[in-house]
């Protein structure tokens, strides 16, 4: 019937009337099937625990971590390393997981791997990053060995955690030593140019120009005053030799009369003169002490042209000391003496300072040179210092970082729940197989209804008679059971063939039971 005309709620509750037990019986069976594969199956419990990630407790103010690798990335990383081979075996082994199943290592272990279950748990405030914790969770066939299994994996997380920080945290600290030391070589190689170029170059060094300035007009002053000085003794001494002269030529009378000796004047000149060529050498002719000396010389000069002059057997005066010299003429020698010591020593104060003042002229010259190169040692020295000082600040936070996860004050693992004893198996659930068992029968029935409706052909209504020859029914015969020799089924189906057969043969039906 499903196959040959549209159907109504009539039509429904019909077939539902006939054939309603072809739906209940597969749904109660099913139930019951559902039901008793409950007590076949093996039960499954699960274990769960809660490790939540602590953060550090010093403020990273005060020190620095050295892990800043995401949380959710290093916990991917550990349960990689956890569900290995090398973890799992172990746990296998001492619990006997799966051992009494005849399955291989292999199987046995990627059965475990399946039955571990880790959740993270992210953060439902917003902009609050990082992971809070993680769910881990285990299933097996007993409770207690679940719980214990779990416990297990929480343990290795935990102590995977802090072996992993404790690594991290090491390997920096001797990464840095040895990047600290290699930077402390460099260092002490740039610390060793920079002194022998300090060494060598030392008074020409940046910065000691207005030193070399000030010491150099301090050094021509200097000069100045012992060049004084110096001329002034020279003119002593040519004093002090012409009284001696004059005293000699009075205590021994020649052929003159008692006049003075002009060899005397004569040496006195020459001295001036000698004064003269080394005063020019230093100075220039507008210069005071050459203006000077250049006066006295032109007097000395119109003096001794003045003078009547001397017979040319004449010999100067002696200057050397004798025995018949008087007190005056000794004194006068001792005086002489004095002063030509003091003009040595003046000479030889003069060469220092002149010699220092070419040195402080040199070091001032040689100021740019030297500046050049001062600055491109100065600038390696100073990147090698930056650099060995912030290996040095790394280090020690390295150090602190360090000794942070050895008290455990860094961030760490903790496990907040225990794994619990779970009181009933999270698989099967009765209830669960059940209701599939009832539903999967209705649906069974159901088909089994709807393909049995689409194969009967039975004319039932009027509108199963118009559905099959599109005519008007003028009658309708009730069905009756009292043809003798057929029983009711037998009879029903015959007359509905039959009356089918007239229908399809165009003969109208008559109303036979009013």
């Amino acid at each position: 019937m499903l196959g040959h005309r549209a159907l109504n709620v009539d039509d429904y509750l019909g077939i539902l009337k006939r054939r309603g037990w072809m739906i209940a019986v597969p749904a109660v069976l099913l139930a019951l099937v559902g039901f008793a594969v409950t007590f076949v199956v093996s039960p499954q419990y699960v274990s769960q625990t809660l490790i939540l990630v602590e953060q550090q407790k010093v403020p990273d103010d005060y020190v620095r971590p050295v892990v800043v690798e995401d949380i959710t990335a290093r916990l991917a990383s550990m349960k990689e390393q956890i569900l290995s081979r090398s973890r799992l075996e172990p746990i296998i082994e001492r619990f006997n997981l799966y051992g009494t199943k005849r399955m291989s290592m292999d199987d046995r272990i990627d059965t475990v791997r399946k039955n571990i279950d880790i959740k993270p748990i992210h953060s439902e405030m917003a902009r609050t990053g990082g992971l809070p914790g993680f769910f881990i969770s285990y299933k097996d066939a007993d409770a207690h060995t679940a719980q214990q299994v779990c416990g297990e994996i929480a343990s290795l997380f935990v102590t995977a955690n802090l072996n992993a920080r404790a690594q991290s945290v090491e390997g920096t600290t001797e990464f840095l030593k040895g990047q600290l030391a290699d930077a402390k070589r460099a260092l002490d190689e740039q610390d060793a140019k920079l002194a022998a170029f300090q060494s060598k170059y030392m008074g020409r060094l940046p910065g000691e120009e207005t030193p070399n300035m000030n010491m150099l007009t301090s050094l021509n002053t200097q000069l100045d005053a012992t060049t004084q000085a110096l001329n002034r003794m020279e003119q002593d001494k040519s004093y002090t030799e012409s009284m001696i002269a004059q005293q000699q030529s009075f205590s021994q009378p020649g052929e003159r009369g008692g006049s003075v000796a002009p060899g005397s004047q004569e040496v006195a000149l020459q001295n001036l003169q000698n004064e003269e060529a080394d005063l020019t050498r230093r100075y220039t002719d507008d210069y005071p002490d050459v203006i000077a000396v250049r006066r006295r010389i032109k007097e000395l000069q119109a003096k001794i042209a003045a003078q009547p002059s001397a017979p040319t057997t004449a010999a100067p005066a002696s200057t050397a000391p004798s025995r018949n010299d008087s007190p005056a003429v000794q004194q006068l020698r001792a005086q002489l003496r004095s002063l030509e010591q003091g003009i040595q020593a003046k000479r030889h104060d003069q060469a220092l300072v002149s010699g220092q003042i070419r040195m402080y002229q040199d070091r001032i010259s040689s100021s740019p040179m030297v500046l050049e190169e001062y600055k491109n040692i100065t600038r390696d020295y100073q990147t090698a210092q930056g650099f060995y000082d912030d290996l040095l600040k790394k280090m020690n936070q390295s150090k602190m970082a360090t000794d942070l996860e050895r008290r455990q004050q860094g961030e760490q693992f903790s496990v907040m729940d225990q794994p619990n004893l779970p009181d009933s198996p999270t698989f099967p659930r009765r209830g669960v197989f059940v209701g599939a068992g009832f539903m999967g029968g209705l649906f069974l029935g159901t088909i089994l209804v709807a393909w049995r409706e689409y194969r009967d052909t039975a004319i039932r209504s009027e509108r199963d008679v118009w559905a099959f020859t599109k005519l008007p029914t003028l009658a309708v015969i009730s069905f009756s059971n009292n043809d003798p020799g057929a029983d009711a089924s037998g009879g029903r189906r015959w007359g509905l063939r039959r009356r089918k057969s007239e229908l399809q043969a165009g003969k109208p039906l008559v109303n036979a039971g009013g």
